[in-house]
């Protein structure tokens, strides 16, 4: 079924077999993937002790209550758009540094690293690590990376991605021998190492030797102007960015260091990956990890993922299912489907928040927005009890948008602030921000006349987002204000948010609602459009002031502010004093109206799928959704095992 496969992947790799490398400290008995074995013994391509780094990854099982598995078999899964597939990156989570289950930040790829006062940090590779076609994985593609791509304007106009940036300075980057990259700022960049390890990471590495024969300043003039004529590129450049997409996992011929491979070319409605016969992770029994051979990813309509789990046609499904599919997917169960459902807990600070615009392009209404008490009496008039029978059989957590217990910067105050149901209290706060005129209906007057009529704009992908904006319709009626909800399509709405032309958005609250000291705050400051509230301001951050508005009330001053004294924190005690006034500030001023929390994530797995934990965080960043539990490590028992 995949020798057509196989000859793409390891085309290139019979020109790069390298020597044999010795390990420094003995090694368990390497035992040959009978995926591969066949090439193996054609010698398309090298043994496996000629594959891996002379020091892999050698995985500690037992010590997070593992068993070793056994290699083999494909493993099914589900998502509902085709840009979808760059899932595999998430999942695989192979990182130059990556969280473990505990969200300690450990090596991966890296051999070591060391950290010096957040300013000096040294990274030293595995020696003797391939890329997924056999070509040595060395310093000089992050040489490449830096000099070639991040550096180049034609590549990259705005120069090495932001997370570099210091004080506006970016570091001085070093590459002493084939295994060791130094990065180096005069002041801390506390954020480097946890930007390494992100669900997206920014990947500070290239496969140069593939892309360099689509540069201009490598590639043979003849050569690569045939290639930007053959797939209608404008320039060298937009050729290279289109084949150099690491993240996207679109281009099947570019070399990777994930677990699976993209096997599978152009759009289809099922992708395959296959196993990296280079992969630099094994078991304790000398097992080339992934345990798993194939992923199959098949591309469904959003609507069709619960009913395919139900039915048994998905193998590990977390994405795409929401509780309100929990009840169906039990029944499945005990109709003996061959699945059984897990409840994850969920890492988002707010399953459902509520975003008024303060960069609306209404000056009426934005003045109204920028109201804290207009805010506040809003969170006011929710009653989340209410939404957590109706939705979420009382098992979320009515509550603001804060962090979660899992955080050590959790507090009840937060949690608690101006989030109890009091409608008396609401209309009172309303009247005294001068909004006690009303029409004939009962709806309050905007201080020009116009109704109070607040439209939400949803991406209308969540059945539970409309039944709570039903909820609250009625809430906020009561209070005199009208709830008018329009459901969009999420790219349209999004840009809708990033113009200015909507009034109030709503969408999950910030991914990650479980931030360490270690964790960089930017996400609760005003530096990105991506938070609903202020995408203007954001983009005046993201665009070195050339495009958006500066931040012109005093608590995003203060955010940023308080921003740039953790960035130059030199201790965990000054990083935590900036993320307790930053949430405190966030809790008072109401920017997003955070409704319930912590509700149970279903995540479906075969039953005979192992290593699979039972009670896990279903979290986008830190943990990469299932990316921090490893899925290179999740296994299939023999038919007949339960």
């Amino acid at each position: 079924m995949f020798n057509s496969t196989r000859r793409i992947l390891l085309g290139a790799a019979v020109c790069l077999l390298a020597a044999p490398v010795l390990a420094a400290s003995p090694l368990p008995d390497l035992v040959e993937s009978t995926f591969w074995s066949a090439e193996v013994d054609r010698g398309d391509l090298p043994p496996l002790a000629e594959r891996l780094p002379s020091k892999p990854l050698i995985v500690d099982l037992e010590s997070r209550g593992r068993t070793p598995g056994i290699q083999g078999g494909t493993l099914k899964t589900l998502v509902s758009r085709s840009k979808d597939i760059r899932q595999m990156v998430v999942y695989g989570y192979s990182r130059l540094i990556g969280y473990d289950a505990n969200y300690n930040l450990q090596p991966d790829i890296l051999l070591s690293y060391d950290n010096e006062d957040d300013k000096v940090f040294t990274l030293r590779l595995r020696p003797g690590h391939k890329w997924s076609d056999g070509a040595p994985f060395t310093s000089a593609d992050f040489e490449y990376w830096w000099n070639d791509v991040a550096n180049n304007e034609m590549l990259s106009p705005s120069g090495p991605p932001d997370f570099l940036r210091v004080e506006g300075e970016l570091p001085t980057v070093t590459f002493p021998d084939e295994t060791t990259i130094v990065f180096e700022w005069d002041r801390p960049n506390p954020n480097f190492l946890a930007s390494l390890a992100q669900a997206r990471p920014p990947f500070i590495f290239r496969p140069s030797h593939f892309l360099k024969q689509f540069h201009g300043d490598y590639a043979e003039p003849e050569a690569l102007a045939e290639a930007i004529e053959d797939v209608r590129a404008r320039s060298w450049a937009s050729l290279h960015n289109k084949l150099d997409n690491m993240y996207q996992f679109d281009n099947h011929e570019l070399p990777t260091l994930q677990p699976w491979i993209n096997s599978s070319s152009g759009k289809k409605i099922r992708h395959l990956f296959v196993r990296n016969p280079y992969f630099h992770r094994i078991d304790p029994n000398g097992l080339q990890l992934p345990y798993i051979d194939v992923v199959e990813m098949e591309i469904v309509s959003p609507g069709l993922i619960a009913a395919k789990a139900n039915a048994g046609e998905t193998d590990l499904q977390a994405r795409g299912l929401d509780f309100r599919d929990i009840s169906i997917l039990r029944k499945g169960e005990a109709d003996g489907s061959n699945y059984r459902t897990l409840l994850w807990g969920n890492a988002v600070a707010s399953q459902i928040a509520i975003y008024p615009d303060l960069n609306y392009n209404d000056p009426a209404w934005r003045e109204v927005l920028r109201d804290v008490n207009v805010r506040r009496a809003l969170s006011l008039a929710i009653d989340r009890d209410t939404i957590n029978k109706a939705l979420y059989f009382k098992l979320a957590k009515p509550g603001a948008m804060a962090v979660l217990p899992a955080s050590p910067f959790f507090t009840q105050e937060n949690r608690d602030a101006w989030a109890a149901y009091d409608p008396e209290t609401a209309s009172a706060m309303l009247d005294e921000a001068g909004l006690d005129q009303r029409g004939a209906d009962g709806i309050r007057l905007l201080p020009d006349g116009r109704p109070m009529e607040v439209v939400i704009e949803t991406a209308g992908e969540r059945q539970e987002v409309e039944n709570a904006l039903q909820i609250i319709t009625d809430d906020w009626r009561k209070i005199g204000v009208k709830l008018i909800m329009r459901p969009l399509d999420r790219d349209i709405l999004r840009n809708r948010v990033y113009s200015g032309e909507t009034m109030a958005s709503v969408w999950y609250g910030w991914d990650n609602g479980i931030p360490r000291p270690y964790t960089s705050p930017a996400y609760v400051a005003p530096t990105d459009q991506v938070f609903f509230a202020w995408p203007k301001w954001g983009q005046y951050y993201q665009t070195n002031h050339e495009a958006g508005e500066a931040p012109d009330m005093e608590p995003a001053i203060r955010l940023m502010e308080l921003l740039h004294d953790w960035e130059l924190a030199t201790n965990d005690d000054e990083r935590s004093a900036a993320w307790t006034e930053m949430l405190k500030i966030h809790a008072d001023n109401v920017f997003a109206i955070g409704t319930l929390a912590e509700a149970p994530q279903p995540v479906v797995v075969n039953k005979r799928l192992r290593n699979v934990p039972e009670t896990a965080l279903w979290a986008w960043d830190p943990g990469a959704h299932f990316g921090i539990h490893r899925p290179d490590e999740f296994y299939f028992a023999p038919d007949g095992t339960d």
